[in-house]
């Protein structure tokens, strides 16, 4: 593209992943407590300008990630470090419990956050009687029995463009838009672990939480396809229940165009 030009300063683009239990999400603010935190301190120590890092999503307290995605700029008098070695001198300035798995350089056009055409979410449930230990901080345990069929009726409702506003938390201030296009709602089984797949364009506001919480629910015979269904009507008056805990949910990656050069995906 016609902003590679060896002259502009360089971006780099970073795949991030990472254990959520010790942060308090993504970018936690004036806690200094946030993954990005980390990672922008680490690129401090090897840049002298401390270039700002950009990245694709927010995640909550507690929520992990595979394949977050995030991009900073480095004057070009600053670039010193090779391409190839630059994840391993942001690793060594790490935390263990954050990786940069890849580092590469890109073009001006690609933006980690506007370019982003997907993302997949994926949810972790141990459905049976005894938590495996092994699984306990990535998984919700569910001891209850779940009916599979069910909730795969449920998540076949979801999927489309809907009002997701019934599947997100209230915050402060007024939620304009609150319509989202979900292409994947599915249920995964391997035995006792259920996996939930979702995929769309943008997420709201806990919005992956909310539907788990949802559809798990109906899996217990509290609420049902239908009902699912009818929360999509933004002037329904039916209720979801509750949110899946944060620490099942993981940012599974973020889908990219090759000519993204303008905002495309909603926030989330």
């Amino acid at each position: 593209m016609s902003d590679c030009h060896p002259s502009a300063d360089p971006r780099f683009k970073l795949t991030i992943a990472f254990d959520g239990t010790a942060f308090h999400g993504w970018h936690a603010g004036r806690s200094g407590k946030g993954v990005s935190d980390h990672i922008q301190k680490a690129l401090a120590g090897l840049f002298p300008s401390a270039p700002q890092l950009v990245g694709s999503s927010r995640t909550d307290s507690g929520v992990h990630a595979l394949g977050m995605v995030a991009h900073f700029d480095v004057p070009a008098a600053e670039n010193r470090i090779p391409a190839r070695r630059l994840a391993a001198a942001l690793n060594a300035r790490l935390p263990q419990e954050i990786r940069i798995l890849t580092a590469a350089r890109t073009c001006h056009a690609f933006h980690a956050r506007f370019g982003a055409t997907s993302k997949q979410y994926r949810y972790q449930v141990w459905n049976a009687p005894v938590m495996n230990p092994l699984l306990q901080p990535q998984a919700w345990h569910v001891p209850q029995a779940l009916d599979l069929a069910t909730m795969r009726e449920a998540a076949a409702n979801l999927t489309g463009r809907h009002d997701f506003r019934a599947f997100t938390s209230r915050r402060d201030g007024i939620l304009n838009d609150s319509t989202r296009t979900l292409t994947h709602c599915e249920i995964r089984a391997d035995g006792p672990l259920l996996t939930f797949i979702l995929q769309g364009d943008g997420f709201l506001y806990k919005m992956c939480r909310g539907i788990v919480g949802t559809l798990v629910r109906c899996g217990r015979g509290m609420n049902s396809p239908e009902n699912v269904k009818k929360l999509l009507d933004k002037n329904s008056t039916q209720t979801r229940g509750m949110n899946a805990p944060a620490h099942g949910l993981i940012l599974w990656k973020v889908s990219y165009s090759k000519h993204a050069t303008k905002p495309s995906l909603k926030r989330g």
